[in-house]
């Protein structure tokens, strides 16, 4: 990097280069480019985590997202000028994770575009089940399942479906969709005196939050066929309303873990799903959800039926999205 303090507005200076649909007002981006003309779709959060949020401003995902600091929240300026500019009369569905600085400045955003005859509805990203148990679901964080959540509410709206159908459908598919993380190493934040948390070597964390959040339990590496069958067991454990026999999987790099050994785990993974007759239908393996050079991954799980399997097999154009 140069500086610190140019962090954020300098990668968000190479990616509208990169990406000539996208467009900037400061710290919004939108879609400019090949939008919906329905219902659009806002989100945010903290850099440091891409492709997460902004990565997925791309026609079939969403076409606004408001863009943090490193691991920390949009401000209100930046929600209320993506929903503004994000809005095509139909009404904006935000969707974003259950962290309290973005839920009190996106809610003080609605408000203020309301007053303009801007609706909005909410929907929170609420997968991570190792910040909560299933009784106080609400409180869990929203993790790299936010990314399956875009591309059904994306789905959605692109057929055509009003503000409270598409709400209702992502509601759905978020009570559906499970994830849990672990990490090996920490990463440190643009401008730190040091890593964002204290890992020693030959350790591993499970339930390791995408901020360095307290997981599980921490013990020596476990091997790879070990890691999957626990998380699997966990995620499968962990109750949904109404649980299917194929899934989308999605196995995501947090940062440093390469590719090589997200297929390892992946092999794994699925054979644990089909001795419980459960087949991967949609799997997913890469960087979707970093968390700047962690090392460490997540497994997302969603229950699909053929409602939710049409969504995320809709036609879309996002880079960062490969099944």
């Amino acid at each position: 990097m140069n500086t610190a303090d140019a962090y954020v507005d300098e990668l968000l200076d190479g990616l509208i280069l990169t990406d000539p649909r996208l467009t900037r007002d400061g710290r919004a981006v939108t879609l400019a480019k090949g939008g919906r003309d329905g219902v659009a779709i806002v989100s945010g959060g903290g850099s440091g985590h891409f492709p997460l949020f902004v990565g997925y401003t791309a026609p079939g995902f969403i076409d606004g997202c408001a863009v943090g600091d490193v691991f920390a929240g949009p401000s209100v300026a930046s929600c209320e000028a993506t929903i503004r500019a994000a809005d095509k009369g139909q009404g904006v569905l935000l969707l974003y994770g259950n962290y309290g600085g973005d839920r009190m400045n996106f809610d003080m955003a609605a408000e203020m575009v309301d007053l303009d005859g801007i609706r909005c509805e909410t929907v929170l990203g609420t997968d991570d089940i190792a910040s909560g148990s299933p009784e106080e679901a609400a409180k869990r964080r929203g993790v790299a399942g936010l990314v399956l959540l875009y591309k059904i509410a994306g789905a959605a709206a692109d057929r055509g479906d009003d503000l409270d159908a598409v709400a209702a459908t992502t509601r759905d598919a978020a009570a559906h969709t499970r994830s849990i993380g672990m990490a090996t190493s920490a990463c440190t934040i643009p401008g730190a005196a040091g890593p964002s948390f204290e890992l020693a070597k030959g350790e591993m964390e499970l339930g390791m939050g995408i901020h360095g959040e307290p997981g599980i339990w921490r013990d020596t590496l476990r091997s790879a066929d070990d890691l999957a069958d626990e998380m699997i067991q966990r995620l499968l454990a962990d109750p949904v309303p109404a649980p299917t026999k194929r899934v989308a999987l999605m196995l995501n790099s947090l940062g440093a873990t390469p590719l090589e050994e997200l297929l390892i785990l992946y092999r794994r993974a699925a054979a644990k799903l089909k001795e419980q007759g459960i087949d991967v239908v949609l799997p997913a393996v890469g960087h979707f959800a970093t968390s700047m050079e962690m090392g460490g991954l997540s497994m997302s799980m969603m229950y699909l039926d053929d409602a939710r399997e049409a969504l995320l097999r809709a036609p879309s154009d996002c880079r960062y999205w490969k099944v």
